[in-house]
């Protein structure tokens, strides 16, 4: 029989070290698919329907290969909760099978929330705003750090915290991200700025690529960095002064050095002629 506490390269701990071989029974039992509950700490919402419709036709065929990991419902008698395997369960009930092999084990609550982020992100089941609420659940609930989380999962700690600042966007943008229409790339991209939602709308409109967005980004921050530069309050006096002297507007842009532009704006070729007569008479 497969072992499903087998280590996986890539994470900071195995399966195994975070139940406890202690707590596990490790004989396979068989229960009814009826008397199973799914795990209140689940942090995957989204399961695809023909991922689970596929898994389905092999479990018709080959049955279940691979127990289910439960514990005992603190909540509902007689019940079980399932730790790990909730894709396996519901394809099972698709399968309509009325008894599923199930391994049981005596685990609490944060025990139960690892097991299940270390399998689905072994998996890589989990999007990245799911992945990111059970990071944050572990910290709220938990009191978790970043830095534990990092070394729990076997992920870099800035990883960690940019699924974090994710959360950070609306709901309109969360949504986009675990339906699939906008990746990570986009969505790091889009945290922090005021417009973000309008900015996402027109990445998914135009259908920009990350490296894009990037630059749609920095093209809007130099726009508005520009527009925002102070200026000199002697400069605006003269530019004032001499548009009183000669009733049209004038603009002033004087750089580090003193040199820089003088502009006159005129509205027809009355003015243009006024202002090349004033310049020919005194040059």
């Amino acid at each position: 029989m497969i072992n499903p506490f087998k280590n996986k390269r890539g994470l900071g701990r195995g399966l195994s070290s975070l139940i406890g071989d202690n707590n596990i029974n490790k004989d396979t039992n068989k229960v009814s698919i009826s008397s199973i509950v799914p795990n209140k700490f689940q942090p995957r919402k989204k399961f695809d329907n023909l991922d689970l419709e596929e898994l389905a036709n092999s479990i018709k065929e080959r049955g279940i290969i691979q127990p289910i990991i439960v514990r005992a419902s603190k909540e509902e008698n007689e019940k079980y909760e399932i730790v790990a395997g909730e894709r396996r369960w519901q394809a099972a009930q698709r399968a309509g099978l009325h008894e599923v092999p199930v391994i049981i084990t005596d685990i609490d609550n944060l025990k139960s929330l690892e097991f299940a982020i270390v399998e689905n992100v072994q998996r890589k089941d989990l999007n990245i705003i799911e992945e990111a609420n059970g990071y944050k659940k572990l910290i709220d609930e938990f009191n978790y750090d970043q830095y534990k989380v990092s070394k729990f999962i076997g992920k870099s700690r800035s990883h960690i915290s940019n699924c974090l600042r994710l959360l950070s966007l609306s709901e309109k943008i969360q949504k986009y991200i675990i339906e699939g229409n906008l990746s990570y790339g986009h969505a790091k991209v889009l945290v922090g700025l005021e417009n973000a939602d309008l900015l996402a709308e027109k990445v998914l409109k135009k259908k920009l690529s990350v490296r894009q967005t990037e630059k749609l980004i920095r093209t809007l921050k130099s726009a508005r960095n520009h527009s925002s530069i102070k200026r000199d309050i002697n400069i605006i006096n003269l530019e004032n002064e001499i548009a009183e002297k000669i009733g049209l507007k004038v603009y002033l842009k004087n750089k580090k050095d003193n040199s820089g532009t003088f502009i006159i704006e005129y509205k027809d070729l009355d003015q243009l002629q006024r202002i090349t007569n004033v310049i020919k008479d005194n040059y």
